[in-house]
């Protein structure tokens, strides 16, 4: 079935500009993924985006997984709940540009509803301008979560292009 898409680019440029989420736990920690799994993306990316439609890399092999996680340029974040998962984050980053692109993000469905995404795009945010980046940018469609878009805007990001687009998403 082939559905309209409606595709939203958004950007926040100035820390300064960031509407923080704090939690009141510990037990919740942003672990940058030292050494490189493609496992990790590849599960995230199965396990959250089940949901969203995201089809892209259903099709990519394990070697095809291994060559993207290698960029030098990619960062993968895991968000903790103690030991057990709760969400993962793909940056890319720009240093050119200096620019980081939120290419993938989101949570388990068991984490829904406890204020994790704000949280977790919070500190995403932060580590992004840490890593001296002058433009933090992602893109959001109607096909993620019903909340996605009105956590990149609490957050301070602003749209910057809007598009709509015609998808199969049998």
């Amino acid at each position: 079935m082939i559905e309209e898409i409606f595709r939203k680019y958004l950007e926040i440029k100035s820390i300064n500009d960031l509407n923080e989420i704090q939690i009141s736990s510990n037990k919740y920690s942003l672990n940058l993924i030292e050494v490189k799994d493609f496992q990790i993306n590849k599960f995230f990316y199965k396990e959250i985006g089940k949901k969203c439609y995201w089809l892209d890399r259903l099709s990519w092999t394990d070697q095809n997984w291994i060559e993207y996680v290698s960029n030098k340029n990619l960062l993968t974040y895991v968000l903790k709940d103690n030991d057990n998962l709760v969400g993962y984050c793909e940056i890319l980053l720009n240093k050119e540009k200096q620019e980081s692109e939120i290419v993938y993000f989101g949570i388990l469905e068991e984490y829904f509803g406890k204020k994790l995404g704000g949280f977790f795009l919070t500190e995403l945010i932060k580590k992004s301008f840490l890593l001296n980046a002058k433009r933090v940018w992602v893109h959001t469609c109607s096909l993620d979560h019903k909340n996605a878009l009105k956590n990149y805007l609490a957050r301070g990001m602003k749209v910057f292009k809007s598009e709509i687009q015609k998808k199969e998403i049998a």
